[in-house]
Parts: C-alpha cells; structure tokens; sequence
C-alpha cells in the first residue's frame, strides 16, 4: 500500500459532531467509537457539500441517496442527521432507549433519512445498485453513495455487486471505503489482506481515486467531480483512522465497540477529544 496520509488536525465542526457521538455513547454506556470516528468527515463533507436532499422532506423523490452499509457506525450518521434537522437533537439522548428511535444500526423504517436497514454487512452496495437502476429508469439526476468498512469488502455479496454495477455502466452510483485498516479483532491485513486495494477495483471495472478520508478540503474537491467517470462505477478509498481523535483509541482494535465505560471513562474521551 502506497497511499500515505498526515493527520490533518481536526476543526471545531468536526470535534461537534464527535461530541455528539460521545453524547449518544454515554446516554447509552456504549456503541461503536472506533467505527463511528473514522467515518466522520466523510459523512459530514457529504451532507454539508455534496447530498442534494431536503431535511423536512426525506422522502422526497429527486434526493440523492447515501446508504451506511457498514451500520455498525451508525453513530456518525445519526450525528449528522441530528445536525442537519431530520430529527429533533433530543432524540441523541434516547440512542438504544425502548423509547428512542436510534438503534444499535440504522432502521430506515423509524429513522428520517436512512435510506436502509443495515448492519448485516455486505448488502449496502447491492441495495444502493437497486437504487441507481432505478434512478437511471427514471431518467432522474439523483445520485447513489454507499459508504462501506474495510472489513465488510471481506463479503463476497460485495464484488458480486461490484460486477453488475461494472457491467450495466452505472456512472451514478460511487462507493466510499473507509479504510481504517482494522476490523472487529484485528488488522485487515492480517485477517484477509484487501491489497492490491484500488487495482482490485479497477479490474471490477471502478474508476478509482484515493484520498485522507479525514482532509475536508480534499474530500470536497474530490466528490465535487461527479461525474468521475461516464459509463463506470466509481469508488474512492479513503484512508482513515479509527477512533480519530482520541489518541489512546486511535488505531486500537479495543475501541471498535465499548460499554460499561463509566463517568470517569467519558470524562477522559472528552477531555482527550478537547486537546486533540
């Protein structure tokens, strides 16, 4: 792997919204940090710079439609959503609650602006292809972003996926790795090694592109091209660290999920977060 990646240093938005997964986290004494903090940038750049969709309307048509296959981060998006109006902020305070709408993984069914039930991993991609066909028989302009882990392309539903998106040319339709290189018990390259990453999706047919999947500034000029590629499928590796910024659950296999963290214990990520 030649990509190569110096830690931007993280602004006030995107330490707001990592606040606001700690919130979730300690209303419920745990969740999924390692997962939900690599992927902050990336969901806040879609949602701030690039998604065409309408908060108080989140069925309408012409949205464009971004589906968190790996839902074990379903934090991040909840983070986002709450931030951009698509539920009200108090329901951050309600994440696992029997009175809450926010579960352990997104549920399209109860949530504003999840666009599927995931969490079984694998299957993002493969709903997201249903979406851009349909969008393409519409002949409509919205465009389809799945975001999924690392650990998750390891599912073979993935390039089965990968293969029809390739084969019917579906330029509509761009993947986002978060490529924190760890998965539940340990590092990508020693429980199934994904490299040669990128020449592997371009022999699925992808137009392909790497990034610092924590670098705003390059995200945005990246994702403001669409279309990448006429007639293919696109997919961007972002390099990213999990547990980003908190430095002692950065790139920490033990922070993919915690509970029974405690006050004391969320007072130190807070504090950790602060000065990072």
């Amino acid at each position: 792997m030649s990509y190569r990646t110096e830690l931007v240093p993280l602004d006030d938005r995107s330490k707001q919204l990592r606040r606001s997964i700690l919130r979730m986290m300690k209303s419920a004494d745990r969740g999924h940090l390692g997962a939900a903090f690599s992927l902050v940038e990336i969901m806040r750049v879609l949602y701030d710079n690039i998604l065409n969709y309408r908060a108080d309307q989140p069925d309408w048509l012409e949205r464009d439609r971004c589906i968190l296959s790996k839902g074990h981060g379903c934090l991040a998006l909840y983070a986002i959503l709450a931030d951009k109006k698509f539920f009200p902020d108090m329901e951050l305070d309600k994440f696992c609650e029997f009175d809450g709408i926010l579960g352990g993984h997104p549920d399209s069914r109860k949530i504003p602006g999840v666009e599927a039930c995931t969490g079984a991993l694998g299957h993002g991609l493969s709903i997201g292809i249903g979406m851009a066909f349909s969008a393409r028989m519409d002949n409509s302009a919205r465009h389809i972003y799945v975001i999924t882990g690392d650990g998750e392309i390891n599912e073979g539903s993935i390039w089965e996926g990968a293969m029809s998106a390739s084969k019917h040319k579906l330029d509509n339709l761009t993947v986002l790795i978060d490529y924190n290189k760890l998965q539940s018990y340990g590092s990508t390259h020693e429980v199934l090694d994904l490299e040669p990453l990128a020449d592997k999706w371009m022999s699925f047919g992808f137009a392909v592109e790497e990034v610092d999947g924590h670098d705003v500034n390059k995200l945005k000029g990246l994702l403001a091209k669409k279309p990448f590629s006429r007639s293919q499928p696109f997919v961007i590796i972002c390099h990213t660290v999990k547990g980003r910024g908190i430095p002692f659950a950065e790139s920490n296999p033990h922070w993919h999920h915690q509970s029974r963290i405690g006050q004391k214990g969320f007072q130190q990520l807070y504090n950790s977060l602060d000065t990072s």
